[in-house]
């Protein structure tokens, strides 16, 4: 069975980065954009892994400009944004598609794991939130509109098994 540390992805400084580094962690990925009206959530983002990335939590942020053009940097300006506006010290990934025939293959395995309303596997816009199981399994999908403190009692919850 395919689980999440079967994948790897290129950190926004463009070295390659092999997520089984994460086994034994609770993972949160999502998908970013620096000019939404979600951006704000980087603040919140940061909040979480801060409270949690001491207990084993990690949160993986992957820049998309699929949604409005709304990350059209390059990755030290995405890098320098992210610092200066929001303060993240988590892990900020290459930018990457979620949707369609470029879709990086991380995202259609969480998309086909945790389906959207209706089963769709689209991702709908920036900030969609995939919350990952210390075994590499795909938990849960949350709406972009969700905040990131809302899913502090999932993220306790997974932590405890």
């Amino acid at each position: 069975m395919t689980n999440i540390y079967d994948f790897k992805a290129d950190s926004l400084n463009g070295a390659p980065v092999d997520l089984a580094q994460y086994k034994g962690k609770v993972l949160l990925l999502v998908n970013t954009a620096s000019n939404c009206g979600f951006t704000p959530q980087y603040k919140g983002l940061e909040t979480v892994y801060r409270q949690f990335k001491d207990k084993g939590v990690e949160v993986l942020g992957f820049p998309c400009n699929q949604f409005g053009q709304q990350e059209p940097g390059s990755a030290d300006e995405i890098g320098a944004f992210c610092e200066k506006n929001y303060g993240v010290t988590f892990p900020l990934f290459a930018k990457i598609d979620v949707n369609g025939d470029d879709a990086h293959p991380l995202f259609k395995h969480l998309k086909s794991e945790a389906p959207g309303l209706l089963g769709s596997q689209a991702i709908k816009w920036n900030f969609t939130k995939f919350l990952v199981k210390k075994d590499g399994t795909v938990y849960k999908r949350y709406a972009p509109q969700t905040d990131p403190k809302e899913l502090v009692d999932d993220i306790e919850k997974l932590l405890a098994e």
